[in-house]
């Protein structure tokens, strides 16, 4: 595949985002992309149920969403065949390639995009070029467009190499952000052979021509959802029959920033949503808070997640409500493996368009590959998170969000590069 046929790739998802268990089209296309490109060459592939842990799928939308997106890719002209095996929202695929005898390495990249709108700027490159998002509200504004392109890249790179023995896997993952898509693949079949495992991810405020072999620092992670319930009455008439709901709401939210950070390492937590009510005259008599807890270990994380919700049944308590909890997505912390890391660094250091790489840095945020790389550390096996420098010229999430496409065939490169090398005994 050549540069100009992977930045057509990528600009394609980009054209059409699809959020967390709602990849149809993007799947049905890596499908489409794996079978016309890879060929005899694809051992196996994988998609649908096969690929995913269904008891184990997190914050999974409800029927007439994943239904909306469904037919939209149909719309688009998708696969049907392959747009029935993904039906319920079971997206991904998983890609193998047999090259004799040799150590299996996985490589995991994520596919979903986010819930927001992407920016018409006549600055912004997508909007300027005609490739910005045609579904309004969705946005790959965290580069994983490019993250799967690279997995498309490197499965035929890997196809067309002398130089691996042994077997390739490449992970295409739903939901990542969400956290709900990583556990279910972890739980599947597929990684429990898998003895080194690398994830990528871009940008993160490296630029072009920089990499960093190793990423640590995740933070575990956990969603909460805390619904209150009291009793309505007429605010002017009879306040003293009520039992205001969104005052407890507010209490607790007030209350949870107020959590005393750990002196083991850092803590975060974060109400993003809090609404209830219904008129400015009328006692709520129901109210939610979605909030997340985050920590440098897990433990640290479940250390926030008691203290939430001590917080929160207090909040209640005080203004005679009820509340009731429900657990959403959840990630672990993991650590990337020195041997892995010095393998990227090693090749990173002889790549052409590579100008700097860095041994490690901390990611500062939550990343659900950590389920798939304790999955293979856990089964006596080594993982390693890697970041492919790119210029954005908005923040990650934000509406002008892009990727410098020469980074791209950096990514391709150094990941290649280290798979080869893990298939030669690392000479």
């Amino acid at each position: 595949m050549s540069t100009d046929d992977l930045v057509s790739l990528r600009r394609d998802l980009h054209r059409r985002p699809e959020p967390a268990w709602c990849e149809f089209y993007t799947t049905a296309r890596l499908v489409d992309e794996l079978e016309s490109r890879l060929g005899d060459d694809l051992d196996e592939l994988h998609i649908g149920p096969d690929v995913i842990a269904g008891d184990h799928r997190m914050a999974v939308p409800d029927e007439s969403e994943l239904t909306r997106w469904l037919e939209r890719a149909r719309e688009t002209g998708a696969d049907e065949e392959v747009l029935e095996s993904l039906a319920g929202g079971y997206t991904g695929a998983v890609a193998v390639l047999e090259r004799g005898e040799g150590p299996t390495v996985g490589l995991r990249v994520d596919i979903d995009g986010l819930p927001r709108e992407e920016s018409d700027a006549s600055d912004h490159a997508p909007a300027a070029e005609g490739f910005r998002s045609e579904h309004e509200g969705a946005m790959h504004a965290c580069g994983h467009d490019a993250h799967a392109t690279i997995g498309i890249g490197v499965a035929e790179r890997i196809a067309a190499s002398d130089d691996f023995s042994g077997t390739l896997k490449v992970f295409f993952q739903p939901a990542e952000e969400v956290v709900g898509g990583g556990k279910s693949m972890a739980k599947s079949e597929h990684i429990a052979d898998v003895d080194h495992l690398l994830a990528i991810h871009i940008g993160l405020d490296h630029p072009t021509g920089e990499i960093v072999a190793g990423i640590d620092g995740f933070l575990a992670v956990r969603h909460l959802e805390a619904e209150f319930t009291g009793e309505s009455a007429h605010a002017g008439g009879h306040p003293e029959q009520g039992r205001n709901a969104v005052q407890a709401m507010a209490t607790a939210v007030q209350n949870l920033y107020g959590i005393p950070r750990h002196n083991d390492g850092k803590t975060r937590i974060n109400a993003g949503v809090a609404e209830g009510g219904s008129a400015a005259n009328i006692i709520p008599d129901e109210a939610r808070i979605l909030a997340e807890v985050r920590g440098e270990t897990t433990e640290l994380m479940e250390y926030m997640d008691r203290k939430a919700r001590h917080v929160v049944r207090n909040a209640a308590e005080m203004h005679e409500c009820e509340v009731s909890f429900s657990l959403g997505a959840e990630a672990p912390s993991a650590t990337s493996d020195q041997a892995l890391v010095d393998i990227v660094a090693d090749v990173a250091g002889e790549t052409a368009g590579v100008e700097n790489v860095l041994e490690r840095d901390e990611l500062g945020g939550s990343e659900d590959a950590t389920y798939l790389m304790q999955a293979v550390q856990e089964n006596g096996g080594e993982a390693c998170y890697v970041g492919i420098g790119t210029d954005h010229p908005g923040g990650h999430h934000s509406a002008t969000f892009d990727v410098d496409e020469a980074s791209i065939a950096h990514g391709v490169d150094v990941v290649s590069g280290a798979i080869e090398r893990l298939g030669r005994g690392r000479p």
